[in-house]
């Protein structure tokens, strides 16, 4: 009997190992994990509507995020702060070969930097390749010969979103100027002052939102704790050193740059369990959910400036296409570079990554259930929703004339067909029910109204994440 017991617990172990070797911790970085990481993952994707060959595409809208960077000028201190801490630690722990060798040499390898934030090469040649991969995807929209008003590129002032417009546009029009060997060709990128920029910076312009982001960082904070308490406790002891909240919350931080950005995973990382990531990932995900997505309807009803923008921007084409207006007279693409906080709350206007219930209930504006913590499954992601050079495409079809209706919109998300709760689950939906269901519902909405008028205290849009702080039933579990 003992024999068979041994026996089980070694069973378990291995099965333990081997899920452990499934784990990859880049798949689980939240909106620091990389695009590459991000893109072929399959969750909420589906396979893609059979556009009939004879409908064509006549016009592109892009929505993304700006691509891998470096850590900013604040992080940049505390990972500073972290390795004399970490020596700190070592040199008061007993010797055990629990502690890992590389803890009291580690040095940041960011060391020395004063400035931060800016997109580094890996965020370039994420969107270098994304520009190429949109021009060979859509070769009839790109057949007209460059010019700014045929081929809008819009970015916010931020230097690292800029720096993807441009990257994105020389993998774009690659081999269609005269310029270096590259045969390159420039091209105009475009920017609104930042304290005006509604379109793609409406979280900066919105006052009202700014006030309750500053609110309910508190409670943030309060439904995270838990997730800390429990965590710090298990590193602490499986490790042997006397970590406290700040220290793990700074080794997490350091987990997600060293995978992201130098794909190390050997290091900080290894100090978590696979189920610990888990849940430090479901923290950061509660975060942008509360303060970025589907926690607060003004979350995204402040970018319906940009909604706008996008179905203007159709409309437009649908008119030069029926006034017959020639080649290279009017737009064939819009092309926008911005922010998480933009990708965000545009994917939510959208509706994505929601069932049909949950949809209804945005559209009523009525709030949403918290995600689930692990090991339960979510929806809502920011590894897959908004990860550096995290996109949405919309793109315009027009089909035969003696077709009913004539003009479809497709979304792509991360480059892939995306269900619309607002389409039937769709990924293809006629034009005027992605007008009527998805954009129309919004537009009640003026920015002004939203932003900068003096609002009642939604209480009930956030009762269910009070009730969910304060009742015992969630607890954390590892």
């Amino acid at each position: 009997m003992a024999m068979k017991s041994v026996w089980i617990i070694l069973l378990c172990l291995f099965v333990i190992a081997e899920a452990d070797q499934g784990f990859d911790v880049r798949h689980h970085l939240s909106t620091v994990t990389r695009y590459s990481a991000s893109k072929e993952v399959s969750q909420n994707l589906i396979e893609g509507s059979n556009v009939p060959s004879e409908c064509t595409p006549i016009h592109l809208n892009l929505v993304a995020r700006h691509g891998t960077r470096s850590p900013t000028k604040k992080r940049l201190r505390e990972l500073e702060n972290l390795s004399g801490r970490l020596k700190e630690l070592v040199r008061d722990a007993e010797a055990s070969d629990k502690v890992p060798g590389w803890l009291g040499k580690w040095i940041s390898p960011w060391k020395g930097k004063v400035k931060g934030g800016e997109l580094i090469r890996q965020g370039e040649e994420e969107l270098y390749q994304l520009g190429i991969r949109v021009r060979e995807r859509f070769p009839t929209l790109f057949e007209e010969d460059y010019h700014p008003d045929v081929y809008t590129i819009r970015a916010t002032q931020i230097p690292r979103a800029s720096a993807s417009a441009v990257a994105f546009g020389m993998g774009f029009f690659s081999e269609k100027g005269d310029l270096g060997p590259g045969s390159n060709r420039a091209f105009a990128v475009t920017s609104e002052n930042r304290a005006s920029d509604t379109k793609l910076r409406f979280f900066e312009c919105c006052q009202n939102y700014k006030s309750y982001r500053k609110a309910k960082g508190p409670a943030v904070d309060m439904l995270k704790e838990p997730v800390l308490d429990k965590i710090t406790a298990s590193v602490a002891k499986r490790h042997g050193l006397n970590f406290t909240k700040q220290d793990v919350s700074s080794l997490w931080f350091l987990c997600k740059q060293e995978a992201s950005l130098l794909n190390v995973t050997n290091q900080s990382c290894e100090l978590f369990t696979p189920s610990e990531v888990a849940l430090l990932e479901w923290a950061d995900d509660l975060e942008v959910f509360i303060l970025k997505g589907y926690g607060n309807s003004l979350n995204y009803r402040m970018g319906v400036p940009l909604l706008e923008d996008v179905f203007y921007s159709m409309e437009e084409a649908i008119k030069a296409r029926e006034d017959k207006l020639p080649p290279g007279s009017y737009e064939k693409a819009r092309l926008r570079f911005a922010h998480a906080e933009t990708i965000v709350p545009f994917s939510c206007l959208l509706g994505l990554f929601l069932d049909g219930s949950e949809y209804e209930k945005i559209q009523k504006e009525k709030p949403l259930e918290l995600p689930p913590q692990p090991p339960k499954t979510r929806d809502f992601r920011g590894s897959t929703m908004a990860p550096f050079g995290g996109n949405n495409m919309l793109v315009l079809y027009s089909c035969p004339a003696a077709s009913s209706p004539k003009y479809f919109v497709q979304v792509l998300h991360n480059e892939h067909p995306i269900a619309l709760p607002g389409c039937d689950g769709k990924d293809f939906c006629p034009l005027e029910d992605f007008k009527a269901k998805v954009v129309t519902p919004h537009l009640k909405h003026a920015f002004d109204n939203l932003c900068n008028a003096n609002l009642d205290d939604p209480k009930q849009e956030h009762q269910s994440l009070w009730s969910w702080l304060l009742g015992s039933s969630q607890k954390t579990e590892l």
